[in-house]
C-alpha cells in the first residue's frame, strides 16, 4: 500500500486531444492513443519502473481491454521502466525501430550518459542513470516498414535519430498531432528545478543521453517542417498552437546554439 501511495502521488495526466492522453510518471511522459471506451488503443512508452499498477488502472478506467500494441520511442530506462511487467500482464506485442532492437533484446548497452553537459542537477547525477539493455526477447518486433502504427489508424512513425540510433516519433498528418518522444522536449530536463516546476519551454533532447547531435538536429528540422498543432513530448507539458509552432521553428533554426553543448563526451 505504501508503494502504491508513493507512485500515485508521482503521476499526473493531461488530455492533449480526446484520443491522446499523456501520463507523467515521476519526470517522464507516456501516451495512450485511442478513443475512451475503445477496444483498439495503443500505449506509447511505459515510463519509469514502479508505476505498472498506475498504468494498468488508468488503462482500465479509459479503455475496454488491453492495448493492441506497445510502441517504444526508444529504450532508455525512463521510457521502458514498466514494459516487461505490462507485457506479462497484457500479453501485448511491443514494437520499436530496428536500430533500437539491440538495446531491447539484451544485445547492446547504451553509451554512458555524460554528466558534464547541461549545467543542471539532473545532468550532474546522470552517471547514476541505468544505460544497460533490457531483454524483451521475442516479445518485441520491428515497426512495420510502411510507417504505419499497429492499432492506431492514421498515425505514422517517423525515424528521428540522434537521442538514440533508433528513436522514433509518431505523427497524425490529417490532425497534426505529434508524439515526439525525446526528439525535442518541453522542459529543460537537465535542470532539477525546471523539472520540479515543469517550466514549459521547448528544448532539444536531454543532453546527457544524446550521442549524435547532427542526427538530432536533422530530426528536429524534419519535425518542425511538419508543423504540428499539438505535440506531446517525453518530458514536460504538451504544447499546441502558436506557442508550439514558434518555439519549434526557433529550435530548428538555431539548434546548434540552443541545444548542442559546447563541450562533452558526444559533441
Amino acid at each position: 500500500m505504501a508503494n502504491h501511495l508513493f507512485t500515485e502521488g508521482m503521476t499526473a495526466n493531461e488530455e492533449a486531444a480526446p484520443d491522446l492522453l499523456s501520463l507523467r510518471t515521476l519526470f517522464v511522459n507516456m501516451c495512450f492513443i485511442g478513443e475512451p471506451g475503445s477496444r483498439s488503443w495503443v500505449l506509447v512508452d511505459t515510463g519509469m519502473t514502479g508505476f505498472t499498477d498506475s498504468i494498468i488502472r488508468l488503462a482500465e478506467e479509459r479503455f475496454t481491454g488491453p492495448p493492441i500494441a506497445i510502441v517504444l520511442t526508444h529504450g532508455h530506462f525512463d521510457h521502458v521502466g514498466s514494459v516487461i511487467e505490462l507485457v506479462q500482464h497484457w500479453g501485448t506485442p511491443v514494437y520499436a525501430h530496428p536500430l533500437e532492437l539491440p538495446y531491447l533484446t539484451g544485445m547492446k548497452d547504451y553509451q554512458k550518459p555524460d554528466p558534464s553537459v547541461g549545467g543542471g542537477l539532473m545532468s550532474g547525477i546522470s552517471f547514476l542513470y541505468p544505460n544497460d539493455a533490457i531483454d524483451l526477447d521475442d516479445r518485441i518486433t520491428s515497426l512495420p516498414p510502411d510507417g504505419s502504427v499497429p492499432g492506431a489508424p492514421g498515425w505514422k512513425w517517423l525515424h528521428t535519430p540522434g537521442h538514440t540510433p533508433g528513436h522514433v516519433s509518431l505523427f497524425h498528418e490529417r490532425r497534426r498531432l505529434m508524439v515526439a518522444g525525446d526528439a525535442f522536449i518541453t522542459v529543460k530536463q537537465e535542470s532539477a528545478l525546471a523539472v520540479i516546476l515543469q517550466e514549459k519551454e521547448i528544448h532539444g533532447p536531454p543532453a546527457y543521453f544524446t550521442t549524435d547531435w547532427q542526427a538530432a538536429q536533422r530530426s528536429v528540422v524534419m519535425l518542425a517542417k511538419l508543423k504540428p498543432e499539438i505535440a506531446v513530448t517525453g518530458h514536460g507539458h504538451y504544447m499546441h498552437g502558436a506557442e508550439l509552432t514558434d518555439q519549434l521553428e526557433r529550435l530548428a533554426g538555431d539548434f546548434e546554439h540552443m541545444a548542442v553543448p559546447k563541450q562533452g563526451r558526444y559533441v
